[in-house]
């Protein structure tokens, strides 16, 4: 995860360093879709039907899993699945399975998925969605910055790695036509799932479009920085330069470091 997961943040943490974006919770539950779908699917937020499928389950009981997974495809309106790793990013190891009735294909995807990770998500193929993002910047949830939405258009069947990472195969803008409920709706949904895992800083928050129907798809608690990324394109659409958001990720750092109370234990402390 490249430092995403927490682990980084807790030896800084542990160091006494001040460090930008999220804390450790925080970073944890943003990495792993798992968590972060039944966390914000319990506060009632809209997401995309699915699954959690573990390493173990699998290798235990493999076609009761197929199975399980054939029957999940066949109440879905599109029969397609998506399989992702729940603790990656950059669309490392998802697939689109076509044919979740064909054992073969549906065994494929999840034995490469199981590659990265030991636990995935399983999701519903939505039928020609739009990728809609919002950057978030901020450290208190009463008074966060939101902006966006900005919309992908992966160039690819859906915005996998290279769509992601290689000019000239997607592309982006920071205009998209939708209604000003819509962009409402979303910029509103991208603060309440922010503030829910407790972020801090900055993060990016992608949503799928499927007709009139907005599903929160995931957070990136350290989103994007390339040149065809759309975090910083947001926050510059909505008046932060790249050097500017730079800055200010660094002062909300400095900012959070600075009012962290000491907390130290001694054995006076203890009864």
């Amino acid at each position: 995860p490249f430092g995403e997961d927490g682990a980084v943040q807790a030896l800084c943490e542990s160091a006494g360093l001040a460090y930008t974006g999220s804390g450790v919770a925080a970073s944890a539950v943003g990495m792993d879709k798992a968590l972060f779908k039944r966390l914000v699917g319990a506060l009632g937020m809209p997401i995309v039907p699915w699954l959690e499928v573990r390493a173990d389950g699998f290798a235990r009981d493999p076609a009761g899993v197929l199975a399980r997974l054939e029957a999940f495809a066949a109440s879905v309106p599109e029969r397609r699945l998506i399989v992702k790793p729940a603790g990656l990013g950059s669309s490392v190891g998802v697939a689109i399975v076509h044919r979740p009735d064909e054992p073969p294909e549906l065994e494929h995807a999840l034995v490469d998925a199981f590659r990265y990770d030991d636990t995935l998500v399983v999701e519903a193929c939505l039928a020609g969605p739009r990728e809609l993002e919002a950057s978030v910047v901020g450290n208190d949830p009463q008074h966060l910055e939101v902006f966006g939405p900005g919309e992908v258009f992966p160039g690819h069947e859906f915005y996998d790695y290279v769509a992601k990472y290689q000019q000239g195969v997607s592309r982006t803008t920071d205009r998209p036509e939708l209604t000003a409920g819509l962009r409402e709706r979303v910029r509103s949904l991208a603060a309440q799932s922010f503030a829910a895992i407790g972020a801090e800083g900055f993060a990016r928050v992608d949503f799928l479009l499927a007709g009139e129907h907005l599903y929160l798809s995931e957070i990136n608690t350290i989103p994007g920085f390339t040149p065809i990324s759309l975090f910083p394109a947001l926050c510059a659409a909505g008046g932060y330069d790249f050097g500017t958001v730079a800055e200010r990720i660094m002062e909300l750092a400095l900012e959070r470091e600075a009012h962290r109370p000491i907390r130290t234990l001694s054995r006076a402390d203890l009864p």
